[in-house]
């Protein structure tokens, strides 16, 4: 039941409470009742404990229940339902003929399943930020599912929301894979080779892994490449820029295959001179110092940590350099009232300090940065190491799963009436993936299981995508018109317990956003999808009793429908009218 119905019934048992306090001379704190849900549907949709006013009045919770109903039939401002005494609790079976005529009405107008809690709210959110030394992983999917699905879920709660992505190009990792192609490579390119742009460099940061343990001096050839890279050296400028490109490109590609979109790149390349720059003035300012090794640090002593390098003593910039010229350069941009890091929680610390600098050096609005960290993604024989090439490749899992799907589509449809069975397939592929990996709370670790994700059964997209082709192919086959829809006629416990989930969707939309929790709104969705798989087993819809039935209960498909959209779109979950 939706947070509004909660509150009106709240705020009559209230006032109800309190004229009966004053008319009995009562001086006491009343709190405000407390709505919950009962355990069973027969005991109604809603029901308040009156056990915390008992001692109060002197009177047993049932007898304290009993009166408050006395007072509330007699008050004809008093929200409608049909009131009921179980033991202290009294409870409500709502009328939910008015609700549901509301939730129709909506659902056939446009902007259906947005709500206007988080209006006027300028809300900044970073994910992916990949590093142009590899191709996409596992866990950029996990994160990249994670930051566009909060993204979507602030927008419909009415946020203005910018979406950006921090492409990690500079740093000795990146003149790993460079200087491992400059020893090894034979001027080989992605169209040469045959070979996605990010996975060729991938290839050689893996070379570089292996030569490293060979060759004791490899690690300090690859600062001696940044040295040269932050000193504009001519010959390295261009070989960054050469493979640089590969890997965007390839980049570029993938995030298209998967959906995936930002509103703005920003390139480490291009802050970490504003980062050092505000180093160096905080440096001037005493708010750092500089060690006797020529390293820029800050004492982190306020916050319980230890000194944190902040330039090496070369003068080169740390990850942390970088992100504090990115922050500022950010809130230039675009002044944010948030901005949401989305980064797996091994970065916990970083962030931490990262917040902590920033306010150091004198930004208030470091207050309004967060770090939405999540969980580790764990293959079912461990955890992946790109540097050792043990990732689950991105490109390579969307396409398996692409496959997979494909061959599931045409076991079930022999006679090959499905359009476009491939495309079909690629979108399957796609939800499966991002609903199997927002499931999960972020914070906790998960372990992908392909086929589990692919499963057209049980708690899975594609189980989610047959309910909204089901329901689409309902309102297909009804060849009559749903004006003068009866919400009346849906009397049935399946039926109400739809409607009152639907009424629940814009709080849960809301929850979701608060907490930045997209595991809210998949369990939603999927305890939704149940009840109607129920209620279409169980009932006759098309074939109903008698017209006007039949008409109510399509109404209400298409209600479910609408917010089935809603929800697969908030998620990312492509909508297939067939499959």
């Amino acid at each position: 039941m939706n947070a509004e119905t909660k509150s009106k019934w709240a705020d009559a048992v209230y006032q109800a409470i309190v004229t009966m306090a004053s008319q009995a001379n009562i001086e006491a704190d009343l709190p405000r009742p407390v709505v919950l849900t009962p355990p069973k549907p027969e005991l109604g949709d809603i029901a308040i404990a009156m056990f915390a006013y008992s001692k109060a009045f002197h009177k047993a919770p049932a007898a304290l229940a009993s009166a408050v109903r006395e007072a509330l039939m007699a008050d004809p401002s008093s929200p409608k339902g049909e009131i009921l005494i179980e033991g202290g609790y009294l409870n409500v079976r709502l009328g939910l003929a008015d609700l549901a005529m509301q939730l129709f009405t909506q659902a056939r107008t446009e902007g259906f399943g947005h709500t206007s809690s988080l209006k006027g709210r300028r809300i900044m959110v970073e994910f992916s930020c990949p590093n142009t030394n590899k191709p996409l992983h596992l866990g950029h999917m996990r994160n990249d599912s994670i930051g566009s699905c909060v993204a979507r879920l602030l927008k419909a709660c009415g946020a203005d929301v910018r979406k950006v992505n921090l492409i990690n190009n500079r740093g000795v990792h990146i003149c790993k894979s460079m200087l491992a192609y400059q020893k090894f490579s034979k001027g080989e390119d992605p169209a040469s080779s045959g070979i996605k742009g990010d996975h060729l460099v991938g290839e050689y940061y893996v070379k570089f892994a292996n030569w490293a343990k060979e060759d004791p001096t490899a690690e300090a050839q690859a600062q001696e490449m940044l040295e040269k890279w932050e000193a504009g050296d001519p010959e390295t400028i261009a070989l960054w820029t050469r493979m640089n490109g590969w890997t965007l490109d390839g980049l570029e590609e993938s995030y298209k295959a998967m959906g995936i979109s930002f509103d703005k790149y920003y390139y480490e390349s291009n802050t970490y001179k504003l980062g050092k720059d505000k180093i160096l003035e905080g440096l001037a300012k005493g708010v750092f110092t500089r060690e006797e090794d020529g390293s820029v640090q800050v004492d982190l002593a306020p916050i319980k940590l230890d000194k944190k390098v902040l330039l090496r003593r070369d003068g080169t910039s740390l990850y942390i350099t970088q992100d504090i010229g990115t922050a500022i350069a950010r809130h230039e941009d675009w002044p944010f009232d948030t901005l949401i890091y989305v980064v797996a929680s091994e970065q916990i610390y970083h962030f931490k300090v990262l917040f902590y600098i920033l306010g150091l050096l004198g930004f208030d609005w470091a207050k309004s940065l967060y770090h939405l960290a999540y969980g580790m993604v764990y293959l079912p024989d461990g955890r992946m190491k790109s540097r050792e090439g043990t990732v689950v490749d991105a490109d390579e899992l969307l396409r398996q799963l692409t496959e997979m799907a494909l061959e599931e589509i045409r076991k079930k449809d022999r006679e090959g009436e499905l359009d476009d069975a491939a495309r079909t397939a690629h979108y399957v592929a796609l939800g499966a993936i991002n609903y199997y990996l927002l499931q999960v709370n972020p914070m906790r670790d998960m372990t992908f299981n392909p086929a589990e994700s692919l499963s057209f059964t049980g708690n899975s997209g594609p189980y989610l995508q047959y309910m909204g082709a089901r329901l689409s192919s309902i309102l297909k086959r009804y060849e009559g018109s749903l004006d003068g829809f009866d919400p009346s006629l849906l009397t049935l416990d399946d039926e109400r317990s739809i409607i009152k989930a639907l009424a629940s969707y814009p709080d849960v939309l809301d929850k979701s956003a608060e907490s930045y929790d997209p595991s809210l709104l998949c369990t939603y969705v999927f305890e939704l999808s149940k009840v109607f798989s129920h209620w279409y087993h169980d009932t006759q819809i098309l074939k109903a009793e008698t017209a006007e039935l039949s008409k109510a209960r399509v109404g209400l498909c298409l209600m479910l429908l609408e917010t089935f959209k809603s929800a697969y779109e908030i998620i990312g979950i492509p909508f297939l009218e067939e499959m």
